[in-house]
């Protein structure tokens, strides 16, 4: 069995075609890990969903910021964008099995490989959080997605504030701060405080933050985190941090790194595979 994690698909589904071919994926043999940003921007994002829907428990997914998307503008929460490429769900015949198994999807997955443990995000961690935090505070996300109060929680999902967690938060507050850390994060300061504003890499650090996974003594900084929606920081590839957005639906590539245990305390092996996606959008997410 191989384990597979795949960075941002974004509507692509000719290029995940491609790229499943490249690894020569088996759905009984083989599973597959999306960080997120499964629709839009891409020309097929129901091609992408019904793939993934008929591959069964060979797919797991966390959702990104474009999947959650999806989900306001098919509830009447959010208007759709200019530059969105999803009437190909909303106006498909089996939208409601597509948007039904959207919702049932992830937040964050932990898996553990021998002595390592892998923490999938689409976005990012915040540092006071441990894995089993993430996971935890993902879950109540994941309940009111499942529940019948979905639309009324997308009409208060967006907003930047409260832009850092605090444990007593409740209600919309505390999901929103939940989500944005989760889908939406890039760079943060010392104590959390999350910044929105710049969407460009690392090297455009805003004054007084810092990418998320540099902060001091993050909390998750002893295991490895994988995530994707930063495009514009590529591919990194660390002991703690696997980045894997490498801008696909921008005229980069798509990439799915296959990641297996050494045994004996070894570091994760791994292996780096790559497709080059026709699809060219102009930045911006």
């Amino acid at each position: 069995m191989a384990l597979y994690l795949i960075g941002d698909v974004q509507g692509c589904d000719s290029a995940l075609q491609r790229l499943l071919d490249e690894i020569s994926f088996s759905a009984s043999r083989d599973s597959l890990y999306f960080l997120g940003d499964l629709v839009n921007r891409g020309p097929d994002s129901a091609g992408v969903l019904r793939r993934l829907m008929g591959y069964g428990a060979a797919v797991q997914c966390v959702l990104g910021n474009h999947d959650l998307h999806l989900l306001a503008v098919a509830h009447g929460a959010r208007k759709p964008h200019r530059k969105d490429t999803l009437n190909g769900i909303l106006g498909a015949p089996d939208r409601p099995a597509l948007l039904d198994w959207l919702r049932w999807q992830r937040m964050a997955i932990l898996e553990r490989l021998d002595i390592h443990e892998v923490l999938m995000v689409h976005a990012g961690v915040l540092p006071a959080w441990t894995a089993a935090k993430t996971i935890a505070l993902a879950t109540e996300v994941e309940s009111m997605l499942r529940s019948p109060d979905l639309g009324d929680f997308l009409h208060q999902m967006y907003g930047d504030e409260p832009a850092v967690w605090d444990e007593g938060l409740t209600g919309h507050s505390r999901l929103r701060v939940i989500v944005n850390a989760l889908t939406r994060l890039r760079f943060c300061d010392a104590r959390g405080h999350m910044e929105f504003a710049t969407k460009e890499g690392a090297g455009a650090t805003p004054e007084g933050f810092m990418p998320w996974f540099e902060v001091p003594e993050r909390k998750t900084a002893h295991i490895t985190v994988a995530f994707g929606h930063w495009s514009t920081l590529g591919w990194l590839n660390r002991a703690d941090v696997l980045s894997l957005d490498t801008g696909c639906v921008w005229g980069g590539c798509l990439s799915a790194l296959r990641i297996s245990s050494a045994g004996s305390g070894a570091p994760l092996a791994q292996k780096l595979l790559q497709v080059k996606c026709e699809q060219a959008q102009k930045p911006g997410k």
